[in-house]
């Protein structure tokens, strides 16, 4: 069986778009997976993680798969991470920057990533050596720009509200040196860093499904992505993404205090 390439991932992406996209702006129901806040999950959510996993299972039924709203099944080094909606809450409001995120690991390491968003038609794709958006019918490869000062940065965070006490003075800290700050894009602004449009991404609490598809692209775009303690991002947590590698040390400087 030929290993998983950028072919299969856009294979994965039809059968996802065919799930999330007409069931977007729809008035489409919307459960709580919690009792005491918001943890939103909706009909599209789990049509796109069964359709994906069923795609995965058809061609490589030896590998695990890990998914957000079904967990893992399967075992071994070789391990699928599908998250089928990032950004449910973006999704349930009508804003087009959710997207389905799947990655594929191999023991350990993220080797290939998508994010599909459909409504905007762009699917951001990294392989073993290079991240591409497709959109329009063409494809153009993703590059990082080479900022190296956080006084010309643009910075990304889900909200601030997901920081608290220390954590949160140290993001505002890091906020104050930024020339820009915007929220609550989720996996779209991973993308924006790798085409070249922002230039540092700071989230707390991710899970796998969350980061393990962009891993791929960010890297294979030239950027720099770790947790806060500057290892390997793939098992979530506290996660910065950075354009260059002498920013993402000053990131990582404030935000460690």
């Amino acid at each position: 069986m030929p290993s998983p390439d950028i072919d299969f991932l856009l294979a994965l992406a039809d059968v996802a778009d065919a799930e999330t996209l007409p069931r977007f702006r729809n008035g489409a129901g919307v459960d709580n997976k919690l009792v005491a806040a918001f943890d939103p999950v909706t009909e599209a959510d789990r049509a796109a993680e069964l359709a994906i996993v069923s795609a995965i299972r058809g061609r490589y039924p030896e590998h695990a798969v890990l998914g957000e709203e079904y967990g893992l099944t399967g075992e071994g080094d070789r391990l699928w991470v599908i998250d089928p909606i990032d950004g449910t809450r973006a999704f349930i409001a009508g804003v087009p920057v959710w997207g389905t995120l799947v990655g594929y690991c191999e023991a350990g390491i993220a080797r290939l990533g998508l994010m599909s968003q459909p409504f905007t038609g762009e699917r951001f794709i990294a392989d073993t050596d290079a991240a591409w958006l497709e959109h329009g019918g063409r494809r153009q490869r993703l590059a990082v720009r080479r900022t190296e000062e956080l006084a010309a940065a643009t910075l990304f965070t889900t909200t601030p509200r997901l920081f608290t006490g220390e954590a949160l003075r140290r993001f505002e800290a890091l906020e104050s040196q930024a020339r820009l700050t915007r929220f609550g894009v989720d996996c779209y602004a991973f993308c924006m860093l790798a085409a070249g449009h922002a230039d540092l991404v700071v989230e707390t609490g991710l899970k796998p499904y969350d980061i393990v598809a962009l891993v791929p692209i960010i890297e294979r775009a030239g950027g720099v992505i770790t947790n806060f303690a500057g290892d390997r991002p793939e098992a979530g947590g506290d996660i910065v993404a950075s354009a260059t590698p002498v920013l993402h040390r000053q990131a990582l400087d404030i935000l460690n205090g």
